[in-house]
């Protein structure tokens, strides 16, 4: 069993001056997964938030905390039965009226078809996903 972390366990971790090393040190303290990994949707949203940065400094803190962590646990891509799959959860969550957003619903999809489960600190979204098991971070 495995876990993909989410963007958001991430986030805080880098915010609260954390490097990438010592955030999975303390997730696998909490947790007895033996494989813990990101989805390269993750990845998108980290680079998205180093881009964003109001200050050069903050800027490259974030592409090291991006950097460290690519060195140390792996990036899962998006495949094509991967977003089949999606494609099909976000139909069937939508004629139920819910919605999960396409980054989340990703991750999520991730984690369901590697058989783990999903580190995060946002549970409304992942809790829409069917059979996803879920660790909140």
């Amino acid at each position: 069993m495995g876990l993909i972390l989410d963007s958001s366990v991430l986030v805080a971790a880098e915010r609260q001056g954390h490097n990438a090393r010592k955030m999975l040190a303390s997730i696998a303290r909490k947790i007895a997964e033996t494989e813990v990994g990101i989805s390269v949707v993750t990845l998108i949203e980290l680079a998205h938030g180093a881009a964003r940065a109001d200050t050069p400094e903050r800027k490259a803190k974030r592409h090291k905390f991006i950097e460290e962590l690519l060195t140390a646990i792996p990036t899962h891509p998006v495949t094509v039965p991967l977003a089949l799959c999606a494609g099909q959860i976000d139909g069937e969550n939508q004629a139920r009226g819910t919605r999960v957003p396409l980054p989340d619903l990703l991750i999520g999809v991730t984690a369901l078809e590697l058989g783990y489960s999903v580190g995060t600190a946002n549970l409304r979204h992942f809790q829409q996903l069917l059979g996803l098991s879920i660790v909140e971070l």
